[in-house]
């Protein structure tokens, strides 16, 4: 395993735009970013990737589709009755949940291919306050790299370059 990095870097060259760069140490690729570019505010359902810095708190994988990714986050294998709880009504609004679940929630096991890879941002997730944005992920980007709900977005193979260099004290900086 490479040195673990201390933090990724995200930028763009206008807040409001859709696309970025993700800088990893000597690596710079380019990232997806949320429909509505960065902000300072974010709100559920907004489309905005929220501005500051953000540990990376767990690994999670597609182990049908993919082998596991080196890395020294804790790696967990994602299961067709994982969701993500993005009901700011309910007590676990911005974590894992089972399926089926009774609030609003994201699916982890989707039929395309961009949560084979995903990882958890800490945002707004210690303890979560209502209505401040859910599911904030670094993962896999669509092939012609359009915007996400808010998260950050790689390629598979710049995901695997990233998360060999990252461990439980990396952050990420937007």
């Amino acid at each position: 395993m490479q040195n673990i990095l201390s933090h990724i870097r995200v930028i763009t060259t206008n807040p409001r735009l859709s696309r970025g760069q993700l800088q990893a140490g000597t690596l710079s690729v380019s990232c997806a970013l949320g429909r509505a570019g960065f902000t300072s505010r974010k709100r559920e359902g907004d489309g905005a990737t929220p501005i500051g810095t953000w540990p990376l708190r767990e690994l999670f994988f597609r182990a049908d589709r993919i082998a596991a990714p080196e890395c020294a986050l804790s790696r967990s294998v994602i299961e067709q009755d994982d969701g993500w709880c993005d009901d700011s009504a309910s007590s676990h609004y911005n974590q894992l949940v089972n399926l089926p679940f009774s609030g609003s929630y994201e699916e982890m096991w989707r039929k395309d291919h961009v949560y084979d890879v995903v990882v958890p941002l800490g945002y707004n997730d210690s303890p979560p306050k209502r209505g401040l944005g859910s599911a904030i992920f670094f993962h896999l980007a669509h092939d012609d790299y359009r915007p996400t709900e808010g998260c950050v977005a790689i390629s598979l193979k710049d995901m695997r370059k990233v998360l060999a260099q990252c461990g439980p004290e990396t952050v990420m900086i937007i």
